[in-house]
């Protein structure tokens, strides 16, 4: 099992930038795949971006693969997610998450074990 704790999330103005943070801890290997997604009241969980704990292959959203970026900081075992000129469909919680191995469906919230319990991104217009 992998415990996974967000941070970093708060309110911004629009055009404006955060950083969000994961903690990753537990059993991890190399090709484990370390995915953010987030959640708008009322609508689906969605895929953000995601990558390969081991390095090597990162994916983004096509909505946010101009503004934000995905990487991992090794000496603190953390996954962070960049994240710049952000808009107001931004707002939403954000969830960090695990999954063990790294495939085609890295997009999909179900092939997911383990989640965080998700920091709010409020973005104001």
């Amino acid at each position: 099992q992998v415990q996974l704790v967000e941070s970093g999330g708060g309110l911004v103005q629009a055009g404006g930038s955060l950083r969000l943070s994961c903690a990753v801890s537990g059993r991890t290997g190399s090709n484990y795949g370390i995915g953010w997604f987030r959640q708008a009241p009322g609508k689906e969980r969605e895929f953000v971006a995601a990558m390969r704990w081991g390095g090597g292959a990162t994916r983004l959203a096509d909505s946010v693969s101009r503004r934000f970026t995905i990487s991992r900081d090794n000496a603190k075992n953390t996954v962070s997610l960049q994240m710049n000129n952000l808009k107001s469909e931004d707002t939403a919680v954000y969830y960090c998450s695990a999954r063990t191995g790294w495939t085609t469906a890295y997009y999909l919230p179900a092939s997911y074990a383990d989640w965080g319990q998700g920091t709010q991104v409020t973005v104001s217009s």
